[in-house]
């Protein structure tokens, strides 16, 4: 009978392993919600008084008597007081834990110690945040969700675009109506093309009118140029388009003023322009120079054409989506003064310090940390900021060449037409042949 009993109980675990293995690879969020869950929010509750400890997070309240300075005469030790917590709040990937901080704490003694909370709770990452003055939300995730991330559902609205996944397990949506103009640096192979590959492929398909910048010869945006309203691939180029643009944005803003709207999103349909998103490709091509009057006049002509549109572009349905490998102060002042206008922000594994701290530094600094911490292994991970100014972990949904040109081919008879651009770019055309 006793035989029989543990061929049953082996049966019984072996059959719990499978279908929790299952669960774990198919199911993930069911996996955590009924093991991984009740284990960690056991772990933070029996743990939590020594993690406090260790990390100098605890408070010692001293007798009243039996003092002599801090000498105990009266055999009474001093106990250290652990903060008080929450239950842990199971989520959709991890748990929350809620503190309330003693006199005189701060939330940066918390940040110090993540790894510890890491650690000693077997998670994959911890993150601290104040949500009000005197608490602490510690936010834990279970397992990195950037490991595969794949496309999490989201509605899609004009103008945003599912890219990925962030590290809480949601999707990943760049909004351009809630944050108009995005900074993207990143080192080669980085995940920074196969970002704007899967940007455009979303915004293909939606009545946006897209023009390309792309001084490599169009080698990274010329896959797209079917659905591209149109393409530079040249600074003399991008002077003509920009410099169309600014004037169409004019335009609008006479239309506005016409119909005594503040933008044009206020104006009926059949009046409303046709939004516009212009994505640079390698900004530095742009602002560099070789010396020349020439090279530094059209440079000059770049750096202001770009901040004309990033500071009155957002009302007028045009945006700008930048991206390059490096973003420094060696580049000019222009470049300074464009980064303050582009409020999103994506930061790849980048070669140099320098960059990131450019791009996040001006935002968070633990950013910058965790930015420089990417390795050359985590293809298309990113630190990014969120329309509500914090800022996370993320990672781009591979889209492969195949899938873009196959999207610019479907999508081509509904690229919208910008009769100025068109027109600048003929006449530079006209008189390079002339």
């Amino acid at each position: 009978m006793s035989a029989i009993l543990l061929a049953f109980g082996l049966a019984a675990l072996a059959w719990v392993l499978v279908v929790g293995d299952l669960l774990r690879r198919n199911r993930p969020a069911w996996h955590w919600y009924l093991a991984g869950y009740p284990v960690a929010a056991c772990r933070v509750l029996f743990t939590w008084r020594r993690v406090a400890v260790l990390n100098d997070l605890a408070v010692s309240r001293r007798p009243s008597r039996g003092l002599l300075g801090d000498l105990v005469v009266k055999g009474e030790p001093l106990r250290p007081i652990p903060p008080r917590i929450s239950f842990p709040r199971a989520t959709c990937f991890g748990l929350t834990v809620l503190v309330r901080l003693h006199a005189g704490q701060t939330p940066a003694t918390y940040m110090a110690a993540a790894d510890a909370f890491a650690h000693a709770w077997r998670v994959h990452a911890v993150r601290v945040t104040s949500p009000e003055r005197g608490l602490v939300l510690l936010t834990a995730t279970g397992s990195d969700p950037l490991e595969r991330p794949g496309l999490a559902s989201a509605p899609v609205s004009l103008l945003s675009a599912v890219i990925g996944v962030v590290e809480s397990g949601r999707a990943w949506v760049i909004d351009l109506m809630l944050v108009p103009h995005w900074l993207i640096v990143g080192a080669t192979r980085s995940g920074k093309s196969t970002l704007l590959a899967r940007l455009i492929t979303q915004l293909a398909p939606q009545r946006v009118a897209l023009v390309g910048i792309d001084c490599k010869g169009g080698m990274e945006l010329g896959l797209f140029a079917g659905r591209l309203s149109a393409l530079t691939t040249s600074r003399r180029e991008a002077v003509a388009v920009l410099g169309a643009l600014v004037i169409d944005m004019q335009e609008r803003m006479r239309v506005c003023r016409s119909a005594g709207v503040r933008s044009v999103w206020e104006l009926p349909d059949k009046l409303r322009p046709v939004p516009v998103v212009v994505i640079v490709d390698e900004l530095a091509e742009l602002y560099l120079s070789d010396g020349t009057r020439e090279s530094k006049a059209e440079a000059e002509q770049c750096s202001t054409l770009l901040l004309r549109l990033a500071q009155l572009g957002a009302a007028l349905g045009m945006h700008l989506v930048v991206a390059g490998q490096r973003v420094g102060s060696e580049l000019g002042p222009g470049v300074t003064a464009l980064r303050a206008q582009l409020a999103g922000r994506i930061c790849h594994r980048v070669n140099d310090p320098g960059t990131a701290e450019m791009t996040l530094g001006d935002l968070n600094k633990d950013a910058v940390i965790v930015a420089q911490s990417i390795t050359a292994e985590e293809k298309g991970v990113a630190v990014c900021t969120g329309p509500d100014g914090g800022w996370g972990r993320a990672r781009s949904h591979l889209t492969s060449t195949e899938e873009a040109a196959s999207t610019a081919i479907k999508c081509a008879a509904i690229t919208p037409e910008l009769p100025g651009v068109t027109h600048a770019l003929s006449a530079l055309a006209g008189g390079d042949s002339a």
